[in-house]
C-alpha cells in the first residue's frame, strides 16, 4: 500500500497585525462625523419601522438624510483640498 503524503508545504496562517495604523485611525477620525450623521439616521429610520410615521418622525428623518448630506459634502470638500483640487 501506498502512502498519501502533500505535495505542498502545509500552510500555516501568519500572525495578523490586528490593530489598526495610524493612517486608518486618522481616516476613521475624519469620516466620524459622516458616520454619526448615519447612524443618527438609521435610528430615525429604525424608530418607524413598526408604526406609522407621524409628521414628527417624518421630519426627524429628513433632517437626518441632510445631515448625511451634509456631512458627505463637507468630507467630499476636504478630500478636494487636501489633494490640491479646487472644490
Amino acid at each position: 500500500m501506498k502512502t498519501i503524503a502533500a505535495l505542498q508545504a502545509t500552510v500555516t496562517a501568519e500572525p495578523l497585525d490586528i490593530e489598526p495604523s495610524a493612517a486608518e485611525l486618522d481616516a476613521i477620525d475624519r469620516e466620524m462625523p459622516l458616520i454619526r450623521a448615519e447612524v443618527e439616521l438609521l435610528d430615525a429610520q429604525i424608530m418607524t419601522i413598526d408604526r406609522p410615521a407621524n409628521e414628527l418622525d417624518a421630519r426627524r428623518v429628513r433632517r437626518a438624510r441632510n445631515r448625511v448630506l451634509a456631512a458627505r459634502r463637507d468630507l467630499t470638500n476636504r478630500k478636494g483640498m487636501q489633494s490640491g483640487g479646487a472644490a
